[in-house]
């Protein structure tokens, strides 16, 4: 019998290199697929649909809502995101572990409704390097900047409800902090990473680097 795959959750304020973390850990762990998103908000240069993002209208988004497609949903800068059932069963089921890069608001939702899904929190090195990370990267005008960084601190006050929190300080270290987690929860033997990354570290690593 197929023994089911793991769901891996990512989440960070915008800014935090997210994308650049899970896309580089997945090329590096062929048994780790990234499961595919819908969302609202325009295609970057360089992103391919059904790759990157299942880009959609926000009326045909309402109306996979509305049908109950989406296992979690939430509204983030003023656009959607949501990751429906088919994108992460079918690897599940058949034995490949999932990666879902997901806003903060949508992680909250599968830790109420996936209590399999594994929660790892990015943070930024500092709240100043968040902002010149977001302003350097031209994708947003000024004052998106702004409205992302307002949703900082509330965002923050989420960690705790995750399983795990690294700081973001260097792409190739922060990829290979978690595939020492992916690993340790695949053995199910995970007690030096809970104590290197684990809830118990959470207050003291947030406090070091994002004094609130």
């Amino acid at each position: 019998m197929t023994v089911r795959g793991i769901p891996f959750v990512v989440s960070a304020p915008s800014g935090t290199g997210k994308t650049t973390v899970c896309r580089a850990l997945v090329a590096s762990d062929p048994l780790l697929e990234l499961s595919v998103s819908h969302t609202t908000r325009a295609k970057r240069s360089g992103e391919r649909e059904g790759v990157h993002y299942h880009f959609v209208s926000a009326a045909e988004f309402r109306r996979l809502a509305s049908e109950g497609a989406f296992l979690e949903y939430a509204e983030y800068a003023g656009n959607l995101y949501g990751t429906s059932y088919a994108a992460i069963e079918a690897p599940l089921a058949r034995g490949r572990d999932l990666l879902l890069e997901v806003d903060v608001q949508g992680a909250l939702q599968l830790r109420e409704r996936r209590r399999d899904a594994r929660l790892v929190f990015l943070l930024p090195p500092s709240l100043d390097e968040l902002e010149r990370r977001l302003r350097s990267r031209g994708t947003d005008a000024p004052e998106a900047v702004e409205r992302r960084l307002a949703l900082v601190r509330r965002e923050l006050e989420a960690v705790t409800a995750f399983d795990y929190a690294v700081v973001n300080e260097a792409v190739e270290r922060t990829v290979e902090a978690l595939r020492e987690i992916v690993a340790a929860e695949r053995a199910g033997d995970t007690a030096r990473v809970q104590a290197a990354f684990g809830r118990a570290g959470v207050a003291s690593r947030l406090a070091g680097v994002l004094p609130i």
